[in-house]
């Protein structure tokens, strides 16, 4: 016999797969919020100090490098990195989820 819990879990899944494969509005949202992620993300990649130096001297960060990476603007500049990289992960598994 099937419970009454095991019968709202099937609901709720139902429903989740149908959002998730036929709203044409939500595929278009979550294109778009992957493209700004992903133009934000190369932004910030950019951002990162490498070996030279990088293009976080251009904005304040030339402080050679004995110093990179311990200043408290290199450690934000990380944490926002790795929280758009998430976001990029999370848009990217939904849309291939969609788009089957």
């Amino acid at each position: 016999m099937i419970s009454h819990e095991s019968c709202s879990i099937a609901v709720l899944l139902n429903d989740f797969d149908r959002l998730l494969r036929w709203d044409p509005v939500l595929t278009v949202v979550v294109v778009v919020i992957h493209v700004l992620v992903s133009l934000l993300l190369i932004a910030l990649i950019l951002l990162h100090s490498g070996r030279g130096g990088g293009l976080s001297d251009m904005f304040g960060g030339a402080m050679g490098s004995a110093a990179a990476g311990s200043t408290v603007v290199e450690r934000n500049l990380d944490r926002i990195t790795v929280a758009t990289a998430i976001i990029f992960a999370f848009t990217t598994t939904i849309l291939a989820i969609r788009l089957q």
